[in-house]
């Protein structure tokens, strides 16, 4: 594996795990918390070590810094005493995601086991508890060889646009406890006017609007809200209805927003709506890397600055590439107004030759790659669990099912599945290219010629990749040796020229013609990869704020 530099986000600050000592969890929300989140130990490859929980060892901020080899055995174990007053009737403990397959034991007793490494599980630990000390034994294996499980850009073999792998716990542990009957999710549809809620768990309650304190019952377990003079949910107005619901015993904390999204032909031209009204999304490729904790900030606080300096440039869409994120970027593109188009999480081996080399050079209606039978099963009941998981989130606006072939299979059988489960989002089936499929988006990829569009397509046109501009800033990239993007540029002024110079030729004169949406990449350097917007660190920006501002009050509908 290549070697590369860590660079701390936060130079200088004391990392402990209590910088996660924060609720995960915005939309479903209760005031019994307990954080597990801190030292545990680590047994891995023979060896035992002390490690900081939610950042993956192979982080410096775990303090481990290791990466072991394929499908080493990761044990992880640690204590804890329930505070006084703190059980009611069951003690619940979560999970915001552990890469890779697991088994939970408490008290040496096996509670259950979870599958899948960018997803939130929990488990009822009641039974297995002592009124005293208890021991908690999470085992995990992570395998990348076979590709049957989402991976992302994770490989062993990083560099250019693969990246250092995680393994085990990357989000964070904590317990709640709640009454017998509790609120254990919640599913939420809007439309211009109203709110639909459906709490499972529970049968019935009040629900009570924070803003205008009126009251809604529960019923069967739903509640439905028809909103007065309704506030839509947009980027430049992201408006949030907060709300509590008690069931019996149970109290918690949410929010929905209101905000429509459809496609109209306006002038000849498909356009994506939100709202009503013609959109252009203007975004950046976000892969969710950060140079000392990997998938991990250092704190969950470096979500909301990631979301503040895109939205500081005048950009409202990031593409969540390839990953899932926890809870609490959602909740802040949320609360910012930050429209996401959120990737499916890719399986299946990744051929450069198939995938990128021969696509590169036009030949993009390929026949698929035959995928094995567990990788379909797996992908498959993982985008489930994807939507299931993300559904509430207003700001997700678009989902990507593919990109560029990597794991693709079954185009239009996927799209219907995803339709099935989703019909309220734009669904765009193949990213870049391997377009002979249903999908609702005529989706480009233009990194080596100039961006141009066709006279007709039959569905709305994004550009959901482009750019890719390299320059790297001294002292603040993690490989001086090696540099991967698609145009290099030894000068800031130099790289920030042809940046503007790319939107004001190629971008900006589309939109009338039909482009809807055009995602940069990217929001920042990850590790060789130095065409970000930002360094790696987080620490410089690479352009000016005026000229971005400038181009985004062109790129409007």
């Amino acid at each position: 594996m290549k070697e590369i530099k860590h660079l701390l986000t936060k130079e200088g600050e004391h990392i402990d795990g209590s910088e996660y000592n924060v609720y995960p969890r915005p939309q479903l929300k209760r005031d019994s918390f307990l954080s597990l989140n801190g030292k545990w130990t680590l047994s891995a490859g023979g060896d035992e070590m002390e490690i900081l929980v939610p950042y993956p060892p192979e982080s410096i901020l775990s303090q481990v810094g290791r990466v072991f080899e394929d499908g080493t055995p990761l044990t992880y174990k640690r204590t804890f005493t329930l505070p006084q007053g703190f059980l009611r009737d069951r003690v619940i403990i979560n999970f915001g995601a552990v890469d890779g397959e697991c088994d939970l034991y408490i008290n040496g007793k096996m509670v259950g086991f979870n599958k899948g490494g960018y997803y939130s599980f929990s488990f009822d630990i009641t039974d297995y508890l002592t009124d005293g000390e208890n021991q908690l034994e999470l085992r995990v294996t992570d395998r990348l060889a076979g590709f049957d499980m989402p991976y992302g850009k994770q490989c062993f073999s990083r560099g250019g646009m693969w990246y250092t792998p995680v393994s085990g716990i990357w989000q964070s542990v904590w317990l709640e406890s709640v009454p017998n009957e509790y609120v254990k999710a919640l599913f939420i549809d809007t439309g211009s006017d109203f709110c639909h809620i459906e709490l499972q768990g529970v049968d019935s309650g009040t629900l009570t609007l924070s803003d205008s304190g009126k009251e809604y019952k529960i019923e069967n377990g739903k509640c439905h809200i028809d909103i007065e003079n309704p506030k839509m949910w947009s980027p430049e107005r992201p408006y949030l209805y907060y709300f509590t619901a008690q069931c019996g015993q149970d109290k918690i904390e949410s929010y929905f927003a209101l905000r429509t999204l459809e496609i109209k032909e306006i002038d000849g031209i498909k356009r994506l709506c939100l709202n009503g009204k013609p959109y252009f999304f203007h975004g950046v490729l976000d892969q969710g890397y950060f140079s000392d904790g990997i998938y991990t900030p250092a704190t969950p606080d470096l979500y909301r600055q990631d979301v503040e300096s895109m939205k500081s440039l005048g950009f409202n869409t990031l593409r969540k590439h390839i990953k899932i994120e926890p809870e609490w970027f959602y909740y802040e593109c949320d609360r910012q107004g930050m429209i996401v188009f959120q990737d499916m999480v890719n399986n299946g081996k990744y051929s450069f030759f198939h995938d990128t080399a021969l696509p590169t050079i036009g030949l993009k209606n390929l026949p698929e790659v035959k995928r094995t039978e567990s990788q379909k099963k797996h992908f498959k009941h993982f985008l489930k669990r994807t939507v299931t998981q993300l559904y509430n989130h207003p700001s997700i606006c678009y989902w990507t099912i593919f990109n560029e072939g990597w794991g693709q299979f079954n185009s239009d059988k996927m799209y219907d599945t995803l339709l099935e489960l989703d019909s309220s989002r734009f669904i765009d089936t193949n990213s870049g290219w391997f377009g002979r499929h249903k999908t609702q988006i005529e989706s480009l990829h233009v990194y080596f010629k100039p961006v141009k569009l066709k006279k007709k397509y039959d569905n709305p046109v994004v550009l959901s990749e482009f750019g890719g501009y390299s320059y790297k800033e001294e002292n603040h990239v993690a490989n001086e040796r090696d540099t991967y993007g698609y145009r290099f540029f030894k000068e800031q002024d130099k790289f920030e020229n042809a940046l503007i110079d790319l939107y004001e030729r190629e971008i900006i004169p589309l939109v009338e013609k039909g482009l809807c949406g055009a995602i940069y990449t990217q929001l920042s350097d990850v590790e060789d990869e130095t065409n970000g917007i930002l360094t790696y660190d987080r620490k410089i920006c690479k352009v000016s704020t005026e000229k971005m501002l400038e181009i985004a009050k062109k790129l409007t509908i």
